[in-house]
């Protein structure tokens, strides 16, 4: 993997300025001035300030060279889907920077109170409406820099991906050892037939969030708002059950089969059935589950493209989601019983 060195990193005190008098300038354009100090959030993949204004906190986020295609990925949402994201005051697409209003609390927030996963069932419907009507604009999401993992695209990823000794850690405590290399190498054509029949089955690539849990969805009295975009693609749309299913089944305690998990399932499925028949959306989604473990990886790769030395502990995800190909089938909705805890929004 090359890292882009010269990018200068969070605490670099000339982007923290220019960022600084970006945000102001912003913020000036609508009559608003700052009022104390940012509160900073660094993480090796992004920047984000809590910024007080006159008029309430406003949220800074800088992208790293991985993720910079969050930017403009929120403005064509914003555009495209009203209402089921959060309006930015203002975007800098070139230098992935964004400025969003606040969202108020978070699902994870509600969920703290009230201890039911049927919240799901509420928001998933509205996620899968946002993913239904970006539809016709995925080449549009393309050509904004967002990543290709459509089917037709992730077995020639997968194919790289493996040649990424570096990324992969391969030989080290954290990472793949040869053996699974070995294995992992042996399930490319299974894997690149896996990608054949989903996309044959003709559900079209959209938006996918790739890292959809409850921290990262705003619950609003109007309707959920979902934010952090940074692990987001043009994939198949039922890769995003991947990490959501795992979430809920984590925060929960849910056993493997438990019936919530199957509920969350086919309510979200539901936004598909007058397109297809109920037992091909299933099989879709048995499909689209271990397929998007590569894009997981893939995500995680990119997150960490950064000299930021707190990379370093992060970066068993990258071969930690490619080894679950190597996993038994899943014998539930969500995949195998293995659990990502949720990444920290932002």
């Amino acid at each position: 993997m090359t890292l882009e060195t010269s990018h200068p990193g969070w605490a670099d005190p000339d982007l923290q300025r220019a960022a600084l008098d970006w945000v102001t300038g912003q913020l000036g354009r609508q009559g608003r001035r700052v009022t104390g100090p940012v509160e900073p959030r660094v993480r090796p993949w992004s920047l984000v300030w809590r910024v007080p204004t006159d008029a309430g906190d406003v949220w800074f986020k800088a992208n790293n060279p991985g993720t910079r295609h969050e930017a403009a990925l929120l403005a064509a949402l914003a555009r495209r889907a009203p209402g089921r994201v959060l309006d930015p005051i203002a975007v800098d697409a070139e230098r992935g920077w964004s400025l969003l209003p606040d969202g108020g609390e978070s699902l994870r927030d509600v969920l703290g109170r009230d201890r039911d996963p049927a919240r799901w069932e509420r928001v998933l419907p509205e996620y899968a409406d946002l993913q239904l009507t970006m539809t016709p604009y995925a080449d549009e999401l393309l050509a904004l820099g967002v990543p290709d993992h459509r089917p037709e695209t992730l077995p020639r990823l997968f194919e790289a991906l493996l040649d990424d000794e570096e990324s992969l850690l391969l030989g080290t405590e954290d990472g793949l050892t040869p053996q699974a290399h070995d294995r992992l190498r042996a399930q490319r054509a299974t894997y690149a037939e896996r990608c054949r029949r989903l996309a044959e089955i003709g559900v079209p690539a959209t938006v996918q969030h790739d890292d959809l849990h409850d921290g990262n969805v705003f619950a609003a009295a109007g309707g959920h708002r979902f934010f952090d975009w940074g692990d987001a693609s043009v994939a198949h749309p039922f890769g995003t059950l991947l990490v959501t299913l795992r979430s809920v089944a984590h925060t929960f305690a849910l056993p493997v089969g438990d019936p919530a998990l199957t509920r969350l399932r086919d309510a979200y499925l539901e936004a598909w059935s007058d397109r297809h028949d109920r037992a091909t959306l299933r099989e879709a989604v048995d499909l689209a589950l271990p397929v998007t473990t590569v894009s997981r990886a893939l995500s995680w790769r990119r997150a960490l493209d950064t000299p930021d030395p707190a990379r370093a502990g992060y970066a068993a995800a990258v071969p930690g989601w490619l080894e679950e190909l190597l996993a038994p089938p899943p014998v539930t909705p969500g995949g195998p019983a293995t659990v990502e805890p949720p990444r920290a929004a932002g």
